[in-house]
């Protein structure tokens, strides 16, 4: 491959795209809620911050995700973006507009104690039920 094609190529990458590798695409129908709580966890631990994203009824979902890492000093709130899509309407075919909410969050200064801590906790756990 040729140099002018990789430049060409990454000059004409979506920067969006990057954010990809750590957006959440929370449901209300799918999954529990501490499913997403400790995916965003986990998210966090591998890059510095994740992006919770949502549409229509998910987005209480998405805010409670949120202000749990909150909260519990995970997470410090980056950004919060909103927006109306259009989508199309599966059963009737037409086109209807859905509210977006896109919540970005990072990592707390606490964020690799607390961790740390958490997992000390489940180690002593497991040895306790070990030994019953």
């Amino acid at each position: 491959m040729a140099v002018e094609e990789i430049t060409e190529r990454v000059g004409n990458m979506d920067l969006n795209d990057v954010h990809k590798k750590n957006r959440i695409q929370v449901s209300n129908t799918k999954k529990p809620l501490f499913f997403y709580v400790n995916l965003a966890k986990r998210y966090m631990q591998q890059h510095e911050e994740v992006e919770l994203s949502a549409l229509g009824m998910a987005i209480a979902t998405v805010v409670t995700v949120a202000e749990i890492l909150k909260n519990n000093g995970l997470a410090v709130e980056k950004k919060i973006s909103t927006s109306t899509i259009d989508m199309r309407d599966e059963s009737r075919g037409r086109p209807i507009q859905k509210a977006k909410v896109e919540i970005i969050l990072g990592k707390s200064e606490q964020f690799n104690d607390l961790m740390a801590a958490a997992a000390e906790e489940r180690e002593v756990a497991a040895e306790v039920d070990d030994h019953n």
